[in-house]
């Protein structure tokens, strides 16, 4: 069953074609999902998968990745969200000839209570990372949405994690942290000019943007300043 029937009769594909392309493309981004630990996925990826089955229907793409939205929604308590890749303040400041439109991607997000995903869903070997995830995010949320890296490496540090690769297998490093941040698009970097010369800074790209997450963060950004003007009962 389709969230769209009448539309489907457009395209002049079998039912039975149109659910097998749905269920390859919600195949697709589950593995995906999984094989990059959330990565997100390229709505350029998705409509190669479609038109490398001979299909070439121009809204095809969109209705198919609709309905694999809705089934992903429906049957497995995921929303499909779609992200707007944005640009660092360096590369947006600069005026570009091209006017091609930045490139959208996907990633899901669970619709479980979180005390519910994290007991029965959430791979509890992973977990640590999203500990890791929301605090570096609300660091440099509280630093204005940017900050320098030897700045962010400094307060990274002080929540216990190693500069370079840990000899723990179990533990994380900085290093390990950021590129997986940067890939999973919750951060992106960029060379600034400083006043003792060029500079690395880590800003909030599209993931941590996305108005569900970044209210998440808010709300823990608001919990560690309560928790910091809560006076201890030694004062």
């Amino acid at each position: 069953m389709f969230a769209n029937p009448e539309s489907s009769s457009q395209f002049d594909i079998s039912e039975q074609e149109m659910e097998k392309l749905v269920g390859e493309v919600i195949r697709y981004i589950l593995f995906k999902t999984e094989q990059t630990s959330g990565c997100p996925i390229r709505r350029e990826d998705l409509t190669q998968l479609i038109s490398a089955k001979g299909y070439r229907q121009r809204n095809l793409p969109a209705f198919v990745i609709n309905e694999a939205k809705f089934k992903l929604s429906s049957i497995f308590g995921y929303d499909l969200l779609e992200l707007q890749r944005s640009r660092s303040s360096a590369a947006s400041g600069r005026s570009s000839q091209s006017q091609q439109p930045d490139a959208k991607t996907y990633v899901i997000m669970s619709k479980l209570p979180p005390e519910v995903f994290s007991k029965y869903v959430e791979d509890t070997k992973s977990s640590h990372m999203k500990g890791i995830t929301f605090a570096v995010v609300g660091i440099v949320q509280l630093s204005g949405g940017k900050i320098a890296e030897e700045n962010l490496c400094h307060h990274m540090k002080r929540l216990g994690l190693n500069e370079n690769e840990a000899n723990n297998p179990d533990s994380v490093s900085i290093k390990l942290a950021l590129e997986t941040l940067l890939h999973q698009r919750y951060l992106q970097k960029e060379k600034v000019n400083g006043p003792d010369g060029n500079i690395w800074c880590y800003q909030l790209a599209e993931r941590a943007l996305e108005k569900s997450f970044h209210d998440r963060i808010k709300e823990y950004v608001s919990q560690m300043i309560q928790n910091d003007e809560v006076p201890s009962q030694d004062d």
